[in-house]
């Protein structure tokens, strides 16, 4: 196994972004597409909204603020971009992957930490009220994130017995963790949700905040940053396929291409979510978190638990 990884792992290094663009992309249009029915248009025509979109920013000019931290705003804008090229990287589809690393399912815990310091530079390096409260409000709530996102992550580790992303997908063969894991599968997928400021989980970029942490970006900026957001969910996508459903195991098809089309449903649900599910009020979330889900997560890790003792 490690010589098949050597050998692709060169190859697979270029071709890792392009999926992950792809991914992105995939994203952004069901997006699109979604927003353009609920505005009473016909569903195939927002498919499209991306292409418009890109050409839009491009167009446009890049605004700044008063007394700007210009370095930190611009490092902040490629962090999310960066974040989700790192987290792919002990992901394996089929015999490949960037890297085996031996504590690859603690890696993305690693990796969502890094996402803190890119919300929040982008929220203070903009010099704006709004942009400054978007980041406040992004790291008050970004423990009740990571807790249970950490917790999640240790059930399937614990039932493989191992931190190696391999070791996780070889010992769903006989039944998917998610079967099981189903209150640890759901954590991480909230968690994925929660770190991209999508959907219900959105509120550092939230409309009463026009925009909060985001509202000061612009042109190439504003697209930089929309393209991370869609990439980390594609990645958290693709982490939770390895982790929770099997990896590449489907009958018929390689590996490789069952993996990619298990990322596509999920991310899609991502997508789905935000058009579906009423947001989350910044002020009752950490109460939901931590009096309902961390415990509910603590006890799917004591049952896991359990169960490796029996056997």
């Amino acid at each position: 196994m490690a010589d098949s990884i050597e050998q692709v792992a060169p190859a697979w290094a270029v071709f890792a972004p392009v999926v992950l663009a792809a991914f992105a992309l995939v994203g952004a249009s069901l997006n699109g597409a979604l927003i353009a029915q609920a505005n009473g248009r016909p569903f195939a025509s927002g498919l499209s909204a991306p292409i418009d979109e890109i050409v839009r920013l491009m167009r446009q000019r890049r605004r700044t603020t008063v007394s700007a931290d210009s370095l930190l705003w611009r490092i902040a804008g490629t962090g999310l971009l960066l974040v989700a090229l790192l987290m792919i990287i002990p992901i394996p589809i089929g015999g490949w992957t960037l890297a085996d690393l031996s504590i690859g399912v603690v890696w993305f815990n690693a990796m969502d930490g890094l996402v803190w310091g890119v919300i929040w530079l982008a929220g203070w390096g903009a010099n704006s009220a709004y942009s400054l409260i978007g980041g406040y409000r992004f790291i008050a709530q970004a423990l009740s994130y990571e807790l249970p996102v950490m917790f999640a992550l240790i059930a399937p580790a614990v039932a493989a017995r191992s931190l190696r992303m391999g070791d996780v997908v070889a010992a769903q063969q006989d039944l998917w963790f998610v079967v099981w894991m189903p209150v640890a599968f759901l954590v991480f997928c909230a968690s994925v949700v929660a770190f991209s400021s999508w959907g219900p989980f959105g509120s550092a970029a939230g409309r009463d905040i026009a925009g909060g942490v985001f509202a000061e970006l612009s042109g190439v900026d504003r697209l930089i940053v929309r393209a991370g957001r869609y990439a980390v969910l594609a990645a958290g996508a693709a982490f939770a396929v390895a982790v929770f459903l099997g990896g590449g195991a489907g009958p018929l098809f390689p590996d490789w291409v069952w993996t990619l089309v298990k990322t596509v449903v999920l991310l899609s649900l991502f997508i789905i979510a935000r058009h579906r599910l009423p947001a989350i009020r910044p002020e009752r979330f950490a109460e939901v978190a931590w009096i309902i889900v961390i415990p509910l997560i603590l006890l799917q890790v004591l049952v896991v638990a359990i169960v490796m003792v029996n056997r």
